[in-house]
């Protein structure tokens, strides 16, 4: 999250989105060509008012210390819990929610941005309003900051690609909280290839992402 950020004064940038590679990209399934996961435990709805997806982008030239970053929320989503542990997981962004926090106390330019991002420069929201990304495997892990690994499935703009997440993920008081470590993406990996003139600065290919989920239970 220390990374110095981009200036997006003119056309813009963003990206929510993209993957993480392997040889040749195939979406993570088991040989049944189904997720990995199960989905038997106990069912927990996403909590859409206390769930968000927290973005920052940079240049590579231009000033370093000025930049964007924002927020996406969800549509929908929910998870599985078992024996106490999460099972299975999948959320659905709500695109059209997208916005540059940053800029939130300049109305023409926070309009001129999020228009930007909006269009078929990026995210062609009006044709892909919604981004997705699904749980197919829950690793604990032993070392480090983050508990748990997630392997999954993440949808954007109609391409999918596997993409793989550290996260801190508790399960108590009905409540399933899951906070990833912020991760960098390839935006060019979902067809999200815009780039502004050279003398504006060149947007960077990798953007920042940072998922924060709670879902409840279901009753």
């Amino acid at each position: 999250m220390k990374k110095k950020l981009f200036s997006l004064a003119v056309p813009a940038f963003l990206s929510f989105a993209v993957i993480f590679s392997c040889n040749k990209e195939k979406p993570l399934t088991n040989e049944n060509n189904e997720v990995a996961t199960t989905k038997e435990g106990r069912k927990y709805v996403l909590d859409t008012l206390n769930s968000t997806i927290e973005w920052k982008g940079y240049k590579i030239f231009k000033s370093e210390n000025t930049g964007h970053f924002g927020t996406i929320t969800f549509e929908s989503g929910d998870v599985t819990v078992k024996n106490n542990q999460l099972e299975s997981g999948k959320f659905v962004a709500d695109m059209t929610s997208l916005t540059s926090v940053d800029l939130k106390d300049d109305a023409g330019k926070l309009e001129k941005l999020n228009g930007h991002l909006k269009s078929k420069d990026f995210f062609e929201v009006e044709k892909f309003p919604t981004a997705s990304y699904e749980i197919t495997k829950i690793t604990p892990a032993n070392e480090g900051d983050y508990n748990t690994i997630l392997d999954g499935n993440l949808t954007i703009k109609g391409i999918t690609k596997p993409i793989q997440f550290k996260a801190n993920i508790s399960v108590k008081e009905g409540a399933v909280r899951i906070a990833t470590e912020p991760k960098d993406i390839e935006r060019e990996k979902f067809n999200v290839k815009f780039q502004s003139p050279v003398e504006n600065g060149i947007i960077k290919n990798e953007v920042t992402l940072q998922i924060n989920v709670k879902a409840l239970e279901k009753k």
